[in-house]
């Protein structure tokens, strides 16, 4: 070992915890303090203990009874909510529709305005059944004409120009050799 650079060792250390528990080890230093040891940590006593450390636990807690209470409040606001729209509902159901109301002040109206509406009903479905009748009849008139991409301009094909065949070899030279030069066959 090199001299002059190492911490002093002592064999006989005192260790002392925040509950009162001693013991002895070996440090480099003469007296350690601690807040927990075996004898009072919950993992082996089993017991729950908060150490606080700067008032963070209280802070938490303070924080838990406010979002407690905001749920609370939001719970009662939708219970308050649901009662004010249950009476709402009660209110309106108790009130005849445009219909009943029709009926009963002018009859001959609301017979004249079912009339209309059951005209309008077989109509429509006379229009579908004939629709469908065209269609299984193969009829081009009665289908819409399918819209069509347009060409993209980034293809040769959309230019008029055709596609050329792929390389599949390296590209071949179209100069001639020079004279004197080596020939590669």
């Amino acid at each position: 070992m090199k001299k002059g650079i190492h911490p002093k060792y002592y064999t006989e250390a005192k260790v002392i915890c925040a509950c009162g528990n001693t013991w002895t080890t070996g440090s480099t230093q003469e007296e350690i303090r601690t807040e927990m040891c075996s004898v009072c940590h919950p993992f082996f006593t089993g017991e729950q203990r908060i150490v606080d450390t700067a008032g963070q636990v209280d802070r938490f807690q303070r924080r838990k009874e406010r979002a407690d209470k905001m749920v609370a409040e939001k719970g009662q606001r939708k219970l308050t909510r649901l009662k004010n729209t249950e009476s709402l509902f009660e209110f309106v159901e108790d009130k005849p529709t445009a219909q009943e109301t029709l009926q009963a002040e002018f009859p001959d109206v609301a017979k004249r305005v079912a009339e209309s509406e059951a005209q309008q009903a077989a109509a429509q479905a006379a229009a579908q059944a004939a629709a469908q009748a065209a269609q299984a009849a193969g009829d081009e008139k009665s289908r819409p004409e399918r819209a069509r991409r347009p060409p993209r301009r980034d293809r040769p094909e959309s230019r008029g120009e055709r596609r050329s065949a792929p390389r599949t070899g390296p590209a071949k030279s179209t100069e001639e050799p020079k004279p004197g030069a080596p020939s590669a066959a």
